[in-house]
């Protein structure tokens, strides 16, 4: 048991050294052959949630742009591991229902650079359709349509095929004209969030945040709210964790699929180059806490290396992940966070 314990320690910390290689055979294919799916068991015997990282330096195209194909077999070979399934549609269908309304929420406050790429909502969209769920039950969204067209995404409202389109978007969209409460937030909620989706998938980008230490998914889900600003102090803490507890984000949210193509380590959530680096990666799992620990410890570690204080050090480190592992939202101790390469 402490052979395995120090295992798993010296294998998180190769796969989140940055820079390093990270090869999907040797241990982590030991490692899964013996604890396959969503269901593993820790050394504890109690269950650890998966994060799978896919890396490939053919993400890009000789051009610059995106490599369609790479991005989309590093998404489905990723929710296969994720949920221990033998084929890219049975994967997707373990998740998602065809009588499904899924919503695919983005994060575009950065800009068309430090979005989501465009690549990457294909992908997603292309196994939604594996599990059978129509075209016009997808909903591609975010606050505003502004912020969408900026990131590169076309508004489809209310056509034949997937929908695409903001909060502010009328008719359809708008905020709920009642608060709901979440620990001690309240707020009213986007109509998209609250009666148009049964599923979501959460879609983040892997960045810093000047308040918060990190922008990852469970920070993505204040872009669902009518008042942010108001959740913003004291590093967002307890906020992010609470609102997360909310049954709209609680129990709709099927899959995190993290966009770390291009990330950033410093200058957030704003588009800050000179602070950015090409990380070539999708992260992808069910756990917004792990998800946003393992970010966490990415984004720490390349901080280390750019020579740049720990985030703990510039006084906002992301408190939250801890106190929504107490709130029962997921996982937040790294030896207990299965990072498996694919």
């Amino acid at each position: 048991m402490v052979k395995m314990n120090n295992e798993r320690r010296l294998f998180l910390k190769k796969a989140l050294t940055i820079g390093s290689g990270i090869c999907a055979t040797g241990f982590a294919g030991k490692y899964l052959l013996h604890y396959p799916g969503l269901l593993a068991l820790g050394d504890d015997g109690l269950p650890s949630p998966t994060i799978a990282l896919a890396q490939d330096d053919n993400v890009y195209t000789g051009a610059g742009g995106i490599n369609a194909t790479t991005v989309s077999n590093m998404i489905h070979k990723s929710v296969m591991l994720i949920t221990g399934a033998p084929s890219q549609e049975k994967a997707w269908q373990s998740l998602f229902m065809p009588n499904d309304v899924a919503g695919i929420k983005l994060n575009c406050l950065s800009g068309k650079t430090m979005s989501p790429h465009v690549e990457v909502v294909d992908a997603i969209i292309q196994g939604l359709k594996m599990a059978g769920v129509k075209d016009g039950n997808i909903i591609v969204f975010e606050r505003m349509n502004r912020e969408l067209e900026t990131a590169g995404f076309r508004i489809r409202r209310a056509t034949e095929g997937v929908q695409c389109f903001g909060t502010n978007e009328l008719p359809g969209g708008g905020y709920d004209a009642e608060p709901q409460t979440a620990g001690s937030v309240g707020a009213c909620f986007s109509k998209i969030v609250s009666r148009l989706c049964t599923a979501m998938i959460n879609v983040p980008v892997l960045k810093d945040h000047d308040l918060a230490g990190v922008s990852v998914a469970m920070k993505n889900f204040f872009g669902v709210i009518h008042n942010p600003n108001k959740y913003h102090g004291d590093n967002c803490n307890p906020f992010v964790a609470e609102l997360s507890t909310h049954p709209y984000i609680r129990n709709k949210v099927r899959l995190i699929v993290c966009d770390a193509i291009l990330a950033q380590y410093h200058g957030g959530p704003g588009y800050k180059p000179q602070w950015t680096w090409n990380y070539k990666g999708i992260l992808t799992g069910t756990d917004p806490v792990a998800m946003d620990r393992v970010c966490h410890r990415i984004i720490e570690e390349k901080r280390r290396e750019m020579k740049l204080p720990s985030l703990q050090q510039a006084h906002r480190e992301p408190k939250y992940i801890a106190v929504a592992a107490q709130l029962g939202l997921g996982e937040d101790d790294l030896s207990k966070i299965r990072l498996v390469p694919v």
